[in-house]
């Protein structure tokens, strides 16, 4: 399958239209958008659901097969953040508190991207590794204390112990790792009486996310003040920098194609969950507002609609 193929099965997906639809609607000013608790019921289901098939199996995965795969995600998660921390001083020209919460935003990751790659390779029949979902929990975390950690060195004001136990406690890394421990856990015969919830209705919840996720996107971008040329050009070329990476190490582990493409999709996104509650109360005077336009309004569709494809084919070509 070549490049365009891939494209043309990414855009044609209903995950990737009901996100178009959701965007589309935000600007032409469409009152289309769900409750905060409908919202926020989807998100929880998603994330559980993650952890859950990813601890069923890890619970069939032998530990000498996850072993290098985690020590390389980790290893991204502390690279990243610094070069995201460094692009944002240095090519978008932020004060070193609002760059640090760009990097902790790019320097975690997008649980409904990771979604999204996983279910395109999935669809492709090209990935071996069902252990992934453990892999976005460990790069979940060091993205973020790393960034609170060099903000730390150039304020007095953060509370570096604070903002940890914000991170370790928050909401989406409690669901991904409670939900990996449940998978690990259970037996394979009362797993399977939950797989009709957490397993057969996945897709169909992951529309209805996507569909509420593009009208707050599209909405970010129609009522953001101030952004840049600098800004929209980095939240493009860093996942772009960061998923070649992802892929490159994915490849170079001995991953399938398909995990490999998975790995880069999940280093090139930008967390917009985990990573905005951290940087609120460890870092009271950045701009999240900011953070979240280049996350939630630029990288993330770009990913979705343009990223994806890229990263398979760059894997499918390695591989």
């Amino acid at each position: 399958m070549n490049a365009l193929d891939l494209a043309t099965t990414n855009l044609t997906s209903p995950a990737v239209l009901a996100f178009a639809l959701g965007f589309l609607a935000a600007l032409i000013r469409s009152d289309l958008r769900f409750p905060e608790q409908v919202t926020s019921l989807l998100s929880t289901y998603l994330l559980l659901a993650i952890g859950i098939k990813g601890g069923t199996q890890i619970r069939h995965t032998a530990l000498s097969d996850l072993a290098l795969p985690l020590l390389a995600t980790v290893a991204i998660g502390i690279v990243t953040p610094l070069v995201a921390y460094a692009g944002a001083r240095l090519w978008v020209g932020l004060d070193s508190v609002n760059a640090a919460s760009i990097a902790a935003h790019y320097g975690s990751v997008s649980a409904v991207t990771f979604t999204a790659a996983e279910t395109f390779a999935n669809n492709s029949h090209n990935i071996d590794e069902g252990f992934m979902a453990a892999l976005v929990a460990a790069l979940e975390i060091p993205g973020i204390l790393i960034a609170l950690l060099i903000a730390l060195r150039k304020s007095s004001n953060s509370s570096l112990g604070h903002s940890m136990r914000e991170v370790l406690t928050g909401r989406s890394v409690m669901l991904l790792v409670g939900g990996i421990l449940i998978g690990v856990i259970a037996s394979d015969s009362t797993t399977t009486m939950v797989e009709p919830l957490f397993k057969t209705l996945f897709p169909g919840v992951l529309v209805l996310f996507l569909l509420d996720l593009g009208t707050l996107a599209g909405q970010r971008l129609v009522t953001s003040r101030g952004v840049s040329l600098k800004l929209v050009s980095f939240a493009i070329i860093t996942p772009l920098i960061f998923g070649t990476l992802g892929v490159v190490v994915g490849t170079a582990i001995d991953m399938s194609v398909g995990g490999a493409m998975v790995l880069g999709a999940m280093t090139a996104s930008a967390s917009y969950i985990a990573a905005p509650a951290a940087v609120r109360i460890g870092l009271p005077n950045a701009d999240v507002g900011l953070s979240l336009t280049a996350a939630l309004g630029i990288t993330f569709p770009f990913n979705l609609i343009v990223g994806i494809p890229l990263y398979a084919n760059l894997a499918s070509s390695l591989g």
